[in-house]
């Protein structure tokens, strides 16, 4: 029986793909797995048992990756499940910003007694006049499952799209659109787009990528929309550069002291990924997340330990072994499976940064003894016996 729980509420149709070998529990302390979407874990202790936890979302800041890597708990998150709602408030925030759509409807609300509001409107909507998108030049930094849907999206809107992502992936790079201009140098969007949106994982080499700098090489008309991570902007020069018109807008999705109120700041309450449709799609991944490689020892979509993948066993026994990347682990695994009489099927033994993962196929049962000698192994973090 493998026992669950959740940091936060999640939706039922992900909790519902959890079968009868699943049971979920009201403590951290009797979990195998977590699943969690914005609760703080950075000062939560974690117990030794724990193999999982499965973020329903695609931001992970609020768990700490290596401690959990060091713990031997693979940290999965959702990325792509929420990407059509992010996109459609994308656009959203391009309206809003291009066309004073608030300013329109707080004009209508102080003036809704005034029984010839139909006429005085008539000579008050040039007050919230705006411009339309068509036609307009749109940068796109991140062309990941969020920013590729935005940039194809864009040019059915009849906008000019530049996009910018040294790191595309593969499949990425598949799914844009070939009317997407794909740019090596970002300060080329900074200089020529009307819109700019950002959609960057929150990383050391990313946090605060629009400041002063980059704000300073900006058109005094650009609207900029970031419903990625706020300090992925630095928002106190963007403030400086609104105040003085050198920037029309900032559209964020994300409430603070800094931009809440202040000129030329849209500000929307974090609603990006927050849809029925979103919480369910994350939901279903992060629950399939944690099924495999709970029953299977796959690892999908890991934001600390490398992705691995044999399907489901067909032998008498699979290892999963979460370790460290340094030189020997796979022969001194070997070795022991060899002393112990186990002939190897299969294995995958992959690598990410400073942690890896081998998954093993073996012949016949895993003993304890076997476990035992695994774990006792220099650099090893954590050895489970999947089957």
């Amino acid at each position: 029986m493998y026992r669950y729980h959740c940091l936060n509420p999640i939706a039922s149709v992900g909790l519902e793909l959890f079968s009868e070998d699943y049971k979920k529990v009201a403590e951290i302390g009797d979990a195998d797995a977590v699943l969690v979407r914005s609760a703080a874990m950075h000062d939560m202790g974690f117990p030794e048992d724990l193999l999982a936890v499965a973020r329903a979302g695609a931001g992970v800041n609020n768990i700490p990756l290596d401690a959990c890597a060091e713990k031997g708990i693979v940290v999965f998150n959702t990325p792509g499940a929420n990407a059509n709602g992010v996109k459609e408030l994308v656009f959203a925030g391009m309206l809003y910003a291009s066309r004073d759509i608030v300013g329109g409807i707080d004009w209508c609300l102080a003036n809704q007694n005034d029984e010839n509001i139909a006429k005085t409107a008539e000579k008050q909507k040039k007050n919230f006049a705006g411009t339309e998108i068509s036609g307009k030049k749109l940068g796109v930094i991140g062309l990941g499952a969020i920013g590729v849907l935005v940039a194809n999206a864009a040019t059915h809107l009849g906008m000019e799209v530049l996009g910018y992502d040294p790191y595309i992936s593969v499949n990425a790079a598949w799914n844009l659109s070939r009317s997407v201009k794909h740019i090596s140098n970002v300060d080329d969007i900074y200089r020529e787009c009307d819109y700019i949106t950002i959609h960057v994982p929150l990383l050391p080499a990313t946090k605060r990528m629009i400041g002063a700098e980059a704000i300073a090489l900006m058109k005094p008309e650009a609207i900029v929309l970031n419903f990625s991570r706020d300090s992925l902007v630095d928002e106190e020069a963007m403030v400086d550069a609104l105040s003085a018109g050198r920037v029309k807008r900032y559209v964020s999705d994300f409430p603070n002291p800094t931009t809440v109120g202040a000129k030329g700041c849209i500000v929307t309450p974090h609603l990006g990924a927050s849809t029925a449709e979103s919480e369910d799609n994350c939901a279903i991944m992060a629950v399939r997340e944690i099924r495999d490689y709970l029953e299977n020892g796959n690892i999908t979509h890991s934001v600390n330990f490398p992705d691995c993948n044999m399907a489901g066993c067909m032998t008498a026994g699979r290892l999963g072994i979460l370790h460290r990347n340094a030189k020997g682990m796979l022969s001194s695994f070997t070795t022991i499976l060899g002393d112990a009489g186990l002939n190897i099927d299969g294995m995958a033994n992959k690598s990410k940064g400073n942690y890896a993962y081998a998954l093993i196929d073996v012949d016949a049962e895993i003993t304890d003894e076997v476990l035992t000698r695994l774990s006792a192994v220099d650099g090893v973090l954590k050895v489970r016996r999947v089957k």
